[in-house]
């Protein structure tokens, strides 16, 4: 790719957050910029100083400023500046929340302004993955042009084997790259 591009990444509350760490690391050997957009629930899993350090980029997850010296409606500047959206890990909550077009909070405010693309990393329970509603709500990102990496059978955190774990990250990374070659004709 030629030319620095601008990625955010949604990281959201699956024990698969601290992927995140090699996603960002392998995007900036694609030359890529990382900013990394946290959900509430992924801090119970990774902190935002390890995400900060890693990205070289402060690390967004409150839907409303405190401090107003620097005034910015973030969830839509976020979105503009974006050359794509990653959300990975993705759980089934956020899935459902844009699936429906649901924006209670920073990342799916961000995934319902933004008109870059989208990619959807997701990675849960195998019983939760294959539910027929997260299904459905799959097919609906689909065919509202989202893109996804499908999760891979493995080992999940509760000990089994399943459908679940979230995709290899050469393998997200290789989609994000290929989108923005696509889009930029790089």
């Amino acid at each position: 790719m030629s030319g620095k591009k601008h990625i955010l990444l949604g990281v959201t509350g699956s024990i698969a957050a601290y992927k995140a760490c090699d996603i960002i690391r392998c995007l900036q050997r694609q030359d890529v910029d990382v900013a990394v957009v946290m959900t509430q629930e992924a801090k119970n899993f990774i902190t935002p100083l390890t995400l900060a350090s890693l990205s070289r980029n402060r690390v967004y997850s409150e839907m409303f400023l405190k401090d107003f010296a620097d005034w910015d409606i973030e969830h839509v500047s976020l979105a503009q500046r974006a050359d794509l959206l990653l959300i990975a890990p993705a759980t089934a909550n956020i899935i459902g929340k844009i699936a429906h077009g649901i924006a209670d909070d920073l990342l799916s405010c961000i995934a319902m302004t933004t008109r870059a693309p989208i990619v959807i990393a997701p990675a849960m329970n195998d019983g939760m993955y294959t539910n027929k509603i997260v299904q459905e709500n799959m097919k609906k990102l689909h065919a509202s042009g989202m893109h996804c990496v499908n999760p891979t059978k493995g080992l999940l955190a509760c000990g089994t084997v399943g459908e679940g774990h979230l995709a290899d990250t050469e393998v997200i990374v290789k989609k994000v790259c290929a989108l923005l070659k696509n889009k930029y004709n790089m």
